[in-house]
């Protein structure tokens, strides 16, 4: 685990926007494409905003989500939404975009096939994640129906969860994000920077974030 501070989070944006387009260029420089997953939400804003104009091969670059809400992608939760007007822009609309909702389809029913088109994708090259206060990651939410099995290091690359007072969701299981070839999580505050030193000491059923640390590049600003 590597902890980067900063001192303020525009500048985090864009030193973290550009370490990211230098993963990605390197990662390209070995390998015929680069898979790249990304969280949703609004933390994230604003290095995509850095990264969407990097000058690199996005043609080759195969973006996914850590995590997704069960809701169309014209909906107001979706994250495929968000990631379309703020990273899939300017140069990086080159990128190809690999969507977790399958209309018509319920969470359990679609999550074999999202995991046997995620299968040539493995290991992700790239990775980027976001945690909240409660200490999830993903969403591998705290007490969410479905986290054990998330959790379990035989779990397929993507599994549906479900959290208490959340729409239906499917999440990159623990062994998909423990694999990632390069790791970065970023957070904001104090709040969150004391909750994930709060979650070292805990075990990952009570705080899934601590379950992907070991690798981690940590971003912080307040």
């Amino acid at each position: 685990m590597n902890v980067i501070e900063y001192p303020d989070r525009d500048l985090l944006a864009m030193d973290v926007g550009n370490t990211l387009a230098g993963d990605l260029k390197n990662c390209l420089l070995r390998h015929e494409w680069a898979s790249f997953a990304v969280p949703g939400g609004t933390t994230p804003g604003p290095i995509y905003d850095v990264l969407c104009a990097a000058d690199l091969d996005w043609a080759r670059v195969h973006v996914m989500l850590t995590d997704e809400r069960w809701v169309p992608e014209g909906h107001e939760r979706s994250n495929a939404g968000l990631l379309k007007e703020r990273l899939l822009t300017e140069r990086a609309a080159a990128a190809t975009f690999l969507p977790f909702y399958v209309d018509g389809k319920a969470p359990d029913q679609a999550v074999a096939e999202l995991s046997e088109r995620l299968a040539p994708e493995m290991p992700i090259s790239l990775l980027l994640l976001g945690m909240g206060t409660d200490m999830h990651t993903a969403s591998l939410f705290p007490g969410a129906k479905g986290l054990t099995e998330a959790l379990a290091p035989d779990a397929a690359a993507v599994m549906p969860i479900r959290a208490e007072g959340q729409e239906p969701r499917v999440t990159l299981t623990l062994p998909a994000l423990n694999g990632a070839m390069t790791q970065h999580l970023v957070i904001f505050g104090s709040e969150k920077r004391a909750a994930l030193e709060r979650a070292m000491a805990l075990p990952p059923e009570e705080a899934p974030v601590g379950a992907v640390l070991q690798d981690m590049n940590i971003h912080w600003a307040e």
